[in-house]
């Protein structure tokens, strides 16, 4: 808590100040210069002039290696009624603007736009430097989307009502990393707290004698024990006010769970993570809620706590190096797992160490992702997942898994059966619902009705609003044509529990996909229930199925279990239907593909750290990565503390 104390004593560096000011042309008319959390703003009454002079920028980025943006003086930007005007009459007609939001924090207007090629920098018709000169905002592009997305609407609208205060908390951020380092001794270490030698409850502390980093922060859904539930922050020595900042890998619960609790408890500092990863881990935290409630459970944080959250993260772009705190730099990479998933490479002091934090990887393309980022300049530790640790965790090729689910879920429709898919909302159930598109409109997957739940339709549109995150092929399709692989007419989505009988119809074979992934809760509950006693149906598991959830039993071949009926009462379900699993779809890395990433880093390692894994899975990635590298590889305990250099 001192440390704290301090620092907001100390002045800003005035010589990075003095630069800037020193190497900015007079033509630029700049108004003022400020802290915009991990970015230093440069604010100017003449926009064109350095967004048509990209070099003037460049070259001081290459001075001062801080991130700058351009932003746009507050006495020229046009009322959001005037400038809403300008934007119709300027944006061609073919380009089907949708609508804009005007953020006035950072003094952006994001353009929503169904034909977003039209709108790009090169775009003949729409001079990006010319219109922000007429209305005073700096532009950017989104793509709008089929069906519009609730979770990016709230998010957008809590954004303005916090304008004022995010700003406010943009200066104060970027007075704690622009700040002098206190200490000139380099020394970092890494305390674990969750997510190691287990799958859940991802959470760890990266310390230096300057900085506090929290990387994670999830919760266990599988846990029998309470202490086991929750990241094991009580073994940590300090305040939340002393943390530096919390990144964020990725938005699954596992990850995030436990972060709306941190706000909950007076966490008010950054939260880092990519874009699509906010509305991603907002919808996911907010089910949470819905899940807990309806399973008689007191949620642990409210909605209150998951708003809070989007006023305090900060979001970057893949491949940005970014200042998190005076002696730390981030850089987000993709991870290939799910939307927005990211490993995160920490550079620490003057190059004194690096540390990359794998979070979940998938380091193989899929229908949704490019393969995980490997190519890092510098790696010194690297902390590697290890789901799918052990030997014989092998998956089948791309073209093996799906010849197989075509197999599995012809036969079930052939018999006139249903075919239940529990799955996450995020990843999993979009890349599912691309496959069975692609086969029943080639003919080879029987052609049946298929229901999702609101949910998987809520992430699919953030999907699309995101295109710049996803395979290169998709992205093309998404960005520069009109064809949208997410919507199909062979889905259904099923908005409101009251017509979930649809589904349900007798003789009426049918393949539902609803979440939750494990059977913990849900919609997927109320379709068990009703599908798991037929013979002639099947359920059909796409995702990893971690220990102690009732996806687990099932998978395990348990024949009764037992679940809370909707007005809290326990109800016994006998299983007769089949049950299968195929793993080729996970957004996990196997055995095979955690070794090859290991190797492409390994001239650079000095040392492997493996967690997120059932224990003999991370015991044995880490003996084989001694034995087949030659590179020191540990698997930590929960409530270790690792000194890293």
């Amino acid at each position: 808590m001192q440390r704290k104390q301090q620092q907001k004593e100390l002045p800003p560096s005035q010589n990075m100040m003095a630069i800037i000011l020193q190497s900015i042309p007079k033509e630029a008319k700049v108004t003022k210069i400020e802290y915009e959390g991990p970015r230093i703003a440069l604010y100017t009454n003449s926009p064109r002039y350095l967004m048509e002079n990209n070099e003037t920028i460049s070259n001081l980025v290459n001075i001062i290696k801080k991130r700058i943006v351009v932003r746009t003086d507050e006495s020229i930007r046009k009322s959001e009624e005037d400038a809403r005007k300008i934007l119709a009459e300027c944006i061609p007609k073919e380009a089907n603007f949708q609508g804009a939001f005007f953020d006035t924090a950072t003094g952006e207007v994001s353009i929503e736009a169904k034909r977003p090629w039209l709108l790009q920098r090169d775009a003949k018709e729409f001079n990006h430097a010319e219109i922000t000169e007429k209305i005073g905002w700096k532009l950017r592009i989104r793509k709008a989307t089929t069906i519009p997305s609730r979770t990016i609407q709230t998010i957008n609208a809590n954004l303005k009502l916090t304008a004022v205060e995010r700003s406010k908390q943009f200066k104060q951020i970027g007075d704690e990393i622009f700040r002098p380092r206190l200490a000139q001794k380099s020394e970092v270490s890494l305390i674990t707290l969750g997510g190691f030698s287990q799958v859940g409850r991802s959470c760890m502390l990266l310390s230096t004698p300057e900085s506090k980093i929290l990387v994670d922060c999830g919760i266990n859904p599988g846990a029998k024990h309470p202490m086991d539930s929750f990241p094991r922050l009580d073994f940590l020595d300090i305040t939340l006010d002393e943390l530096d900042a919390i990144v964020i890998g990725h938005a699954h619960l596992d990850h995030t769970g436990f972060l709306p609790a941190l706000c909950k408890f007076g966490y008010k500092g950054p939260i880092y993570c990519t874009e699509p990863t906010l509305p991603m881990m907002n919808l996911i935290q907010l089910d949470a809620i819905k899940v807990a409630a309806a399973q008689g459970r007191t949620p642990i944080y409210s909605e209150r706590d998951v708003k809070q959250i989007m006023k305090q993260a900060i979001t970057l772009p893949y491949g940005t190096v970014t200042d998190i705190s005076p002696d730390i730099k981030l850089v987000l990479a993709n991870a290939g797992h799910i939307l927005g998933s990211a490993l995160c490479h920490f550079h620490i002091g003057n190059g004194d160490h690096n540390f990359v934090y794998s979070g979940d990887i998938k380091f193989g393309k899929s229908i949704l992702f490019e393969a995980a980022s490997w190519n890092f300049p510098r790696v010194e530790t690297l902390l590697i997942e290890s789901t799918y640790g052990a030997k014989e965790d092998i998956q089948p090729t791309r073209q093996e898994v799906e010849s197989a689910f075509i197999n599995a879920v012809n036969n079930t429709l052939a018999d006139g059966g249903k075919v239940l898919i529990p799955i996450p909302a995020v990843g999993r159930a979009q890349e599912i619902m691309m496959v069975i598109d692609h086969y029943m409109k080639s003919g080879e997957m029987v052609e049946a009705p298929v229901f999702t739940e609101g949910m998987i339709s809520e992430a699919s549109a953030i999907h699309e609003a995101y295109p710049e995150y996803l395979a290169r092929e998709l992205k093309q399709k998404i960005l520069e044509t009109d064809d949208n692989p997410f919507d199909s007419e062979y889905f259904t989505n099923i908005e409101h529990a009251d017509t979930r009988e649809e589904p349900m119809r007798d003789n009426s074979p049918c393949i539902i996909l609803a979440t939750s992934g494990m059977l913990e809760g849900g919609p997927v509950l109320e379709y068990f229930k009703n599908i798991a006693p037929d013979k002639k149906n099947k359920v059909l598991f796409v995702s990893y199925q971690v220990n102690g959830t009732m996806g687990r039993r099932v998978l395990d071949g348990s024949k009764q279990v037992t679940m809370l009926g909707k007005e809290g009462k326990v109800e016994v379900v006998t299983i007769n239907c089949s049950v299968e699993k195929l793993d080729g779809f996970s957004g996990h890395s196997d055995y095979n593909q955690l070794m090859s990433f290991v190797q492409r880093l390994r001239p650079k390692l000095r040392r492997v750290l493996v967690n997120h894994g059932e224990r003999r899975k991370s015991e044995n990635l880490a003996m084989n990565i001694r034995r087949m590298f030659r590179v020191p590889a540990h698997y930590p305990q929960v409530q270790e503390a690792i000194k890293l250099f």
